[in-house]
């Protein structure tokens, strides 16, 4: 066995097609998640720029935070 790169097999497209991410031991899964028994529903929503800046500083998860602080000031229990 030599560690020469060359020898290296060429990974073709069919390699990424069926290739797998991970995060140590974990899968990464790629797409939305399963919608469950209540999915959420689409909207369009208009907001004030800054307010929208605000959210979206937040990074990852912005929007279910948008979604979680409505929930706070409607005092609505999760569903």
């Amino acid at each position: 066995m030599t560690d020469d790169p060359d020898d290296a097999p060429e990974l073709l497209d069919e390699f990424f097609r069926s290739g797998e991410v991970r995060v140590g031991d974990q899968l990464v899964r790629r797409g939305r998640p399963p919608l469950g028994a209540q999915p959420k529903s689409s909207v369009t929503l208009r907001l004030d720029a800054d307010v929208l800046e605000a959210y979206r500083a937040l990074g990852r998860g912005w929007q279910s935070q948008i979604n979680a602080d409505l929930r706070k000031v409607r005092k609505l229990k999760k569903a």
